[in-house]
């Protein structure tokens, strides 16, 4: 388990982890919060493609476990067992899919 102060910091720590050789996939949980502006999709987008490069670059599986952005805290909080429980299942249907295709 990896705490990180926010999602924007979330790819470097995955990127120390996915170097680990025993390390197989890395599920993300967090929440964007929408805020007076649209920095909350700005950091969404970011995110989710360095991410997305992340596990194509060490061909290890990463769930995107964040919810938003546009969303309130409360929406966020109220999101937070759906959203983990679907990063979660998507981690090892897709682990499971690329032992078969491997």
């Amino acid at each position: 388990e990896c705490n990180v102060p926010g999602v924007f910091d979330m790819p470097l720590v995955i990127d120390t982890l996915l170097q680990k050789k025993d390390i197989d996939a890395v599920v993300t949980l967090g929440a964007i919060i929408k805020g007076q502006t649209k920095h909350d999709e700005l950091i969404a987008n970011v995110v989710a493609a360095r991410i997305s490069k992340l596990s194509i670059k060490y061909q290890k599986p990463v769930s995107l476990g964040i919810s938003g952005p546009g969303m309130s805290e409360r929406q966020a909080f109220g999101r937070i067992r759906p959203v983990s429980e679907r990063a979660v299942d998507a981690i090892f249907k897709t682990a499971e899919e690329l032992k078969r295709i491997k």
